[in-house]
């Protein structure tokens, strides 16, 4: 699916991220309703016209999975174990359950629910029905999962875990957020998720990501509700981040 469905949980993947290892960053948005993922200057970061698109140095990548993968071996963060063969392959199964069967049925429904109503159309119930149930199917899983250990990859927690936070995160706001009610390990899982504890961030950055990105909303609504469940965390070399839709990643920017 394209459109804010897909660019905003993206973005929010990878905001995750960045707010876990500490990194500074600045969003500035690119315009949809002028088309500006077209241009020949987003195309050189995302030749596929979407968001988000990453630039270290002279290092350009894209996909949200991609660039949270990379961000957190970048500052060695232990949401990405990489020492353990079998921890790593464990996290790996989860991230790829997750692109495989969780985001399936709950994109869909999410995009019924919550973005068709901001493009001016009607949700369809049978749509949201069908996936419901498909939906369902997958809830017993991770409730079997997570009835084993406290996190999906083991009692760590981990990037396979927060990376479910952007459709999660819609889901359990929307009317069949109380569905979680009937998994009881998962449900503490999530909620586990959200009261991590917070992390302070700057009244006048939270401003500055507020007037540059009026156009994504969603996406500041995520980076903000992040810092409220996100750990403590010292913030080592920090970098500023400039996230077009896309990311750039910089070492010397000047402050805003």
């Amino acid at each position: 699916m394209d459109g804010m469905d897909e660019h905003s949980t993206a973005v929010a993947r990878v905001l995750v991220c960045l707010e876990e290892v500490g990194a500074e960053y600045e969003i500035v948005p690119i315009d949809f309703t002028v088309k500006e993922y077209q241009t020949p200057a987003h195309i050189a970061r995302n030749p596929f016209g979407q968001v988000p698109a990453f630039q270290d140095d002279d290092f350009v990548i894209f996909e949200s999975s991609a660039i949270s993968r990379y961000i957190l071996s970048k500052y060695k963060s232990n949401l990405l174990p990489e020492d353990d063969l079998r921890t790593a392959t464990m996290v790996n199964v989860w991230l790829d359950v997750e692109y495989g069967q969780y985001n399936t049925p709950i994109s869909t429904i999410i995009y019924d629910l919550v973005f068709k109503p901001m493009m001016g159309t009607v949700p369809d119930q049978q749509i949201v029905d069908a996936n419901l149930e498909n939906f369902k199917k997958v809830l017993k899983v991770y409730e079997a999962r997570l009835s084993q250990c406290k996190y999906l990859a083991g009692d760590f927690i981990s990037f396979a875990d927060l990376s479910h936070f952007p459709y999660t995160y819609y889901f359990a706001g929307s009317q069949y957020g109380s569905l979680f009610n009937s998994y009881p390990h998962l449900k503490a899982w999530w909620e586990d998720l959200m009261s991590r504890p917070s992390h302070s961030h700057t009244e006048v950055h939270k401003t500055h990501l507020e007037k540059c990105c009026s156009s994504w909303k969603f996406s500041i609504n995520f980076s903000k509700v992040y810092r409220q469940m996100k750990p403590n965390r010292e913030v080592r070399d920090r970098v500023k981040f400039r996230f077009h839709t896309s990311i750039k990643f910089l070492d010397k920017l000047s402050k805003v």
